[in-house]
């Protein structure tokens, strides 16, 4: 193999990829098979239970045909996640709009629902920049979620979410709107070459913000960076030393421009797009409504569910395989193509 590929032998960050990739890839096929023995497993089961006329093994069917259900939902939308930067890991920040106290605990109750989400499904999370509220929640927030198809998943949440419910810092309990933005983009790979010139960005440091604890180094080390040519601003505030921070925010900033011109060659087609020009107050992608009534419901897609309580806690896959479905068949209803 080496005498076929030399060059992958002699270049450690080539070999690493490499290696990267073919885990990957193993691992698809891996859970595919297993989904596959399962099936054939319940197959067998089933038969045996109904030709015994066993009550207790039929129970055993159900259950095993619920869980496979999930898991055969998980790999149909996998199988539609062959864009570029699909299975990356991501960046995702959040924003409070207008509004104070509501808007602000309107947006730590995202921060905290992409925090269930990742963690029901095996992600890893690393705050990079928290800035809480005086009263409640978080004025924004900046994260990577580091796992397979992070990415490819949590770009359907790109865009503005929109909250209507009885404020319970209101006196008169009258009902509020409010709103947060959520803006997703993609962690690249170390051998994407970006260009940042130093005389394009503008570096401040400035002592970390936030209760501390877990989320942030309250020290004089974290970095703010602007790119003056895109307007891109990235923060960092939880790495150990300033050189750290400053790492991390270039790393940010590298990985925010390369989606800037992804979208910029893919205008037409880029899946982004049409979530982007919606990302401004008032033409949300999603309202979630605990009253007069109970339901959360997104504009693009048409998908809504009244379990409410269930979203919040993190569970967004059936938005999220909506969003999908409308991507490649613009039907979000539709079956996805074999």
């Amino acid at each position: 193999m080496a005498a076929e590929n030399p060059d992958l032998w002699s270049n450690p960050d080539k070999m690493q990829k490499h290696n990267k990739e073919k885990a990957f890839l193993e691992r698809a096929v891996a859970e595919f098979t297993n989904f596959e023995a399962r099936v054939a497993d319940i197959k067998v089961l089933l038969e045996m239970s109904i030709e015994a006329q066993d009550e207790a093994s039929f129970s055993e069917v159900k259950v095993e045909t619920t869980a496979l259900e999930k898991v055969g939902l998980d790999l149909e939308i996998k199988r539609v996640l062959s864009g570029e930067r699909d299975s990356h890991s991501t960046y995702l920040s959040i924003n409070s709009g207008a509004g104070g106290t509501e808007a602000s605990d309107w947006a730590g109750m995202l921060f905290r629902m992409y925090l269930r989400y990742a963690e029901h499904h095996g992600y890893k999370t690393e705050i990079l920049e928290l800035n809480e509220a005086e009263e409640a929640g978080i004025k924004g927030v900046t994260m990577l979620i580091q796992g397979p198809y992070a990415y490819g998943y949590l770009k359907a949440e790109n865009g503005v979410h929109r909250l209507v419910r009885i404020s319970p810092f209101d006196s008169n309990a009258r009902r509020h709107t409010s709103f947060a933005s959520v803006f997703v983009w993609a962690e690249v790979d170390d051998d994407i070459k970006i260009e940042v010139r130093a005389e394009d960005l503008k570096v401040e440091t400035f002592r970390s913000s936030g209760a501390g604890g877990q989320h942030v180094n309250k020290t004089d080390s974290a970095v703010r960076m602007y790119h003056l040519p895109s307007g891109i601003i990235v923060s960092c505030q939880t790495q150990r030393s300033q050189i750290q921070n400053r790492e991390t925010a270039l790393k940010m900033l590298k990985a925010a421009l390369y989606e800037k011109e992804i979208e910029k060659q893919n205008a037409e087609k880029d899946a982004l797009n049409s979530t982007k020009k919606a990302n401004e107050w008032g033409s949300q992608i999603r309202s979630y409504v605990m009253h007069p009534y109970q339901m959360v419901k997104d504009h693009r897609t048409g998908f809504e569910t009244n379990q409410v309580g269930d979203v919040m806690d993190g569970d967004l896959d059936g938005f999220i395989m909506a969003y999908l479905k409308d991507q490649v068949t613009g039907d979000p209803s539709a079956d996805l193509p074999s």
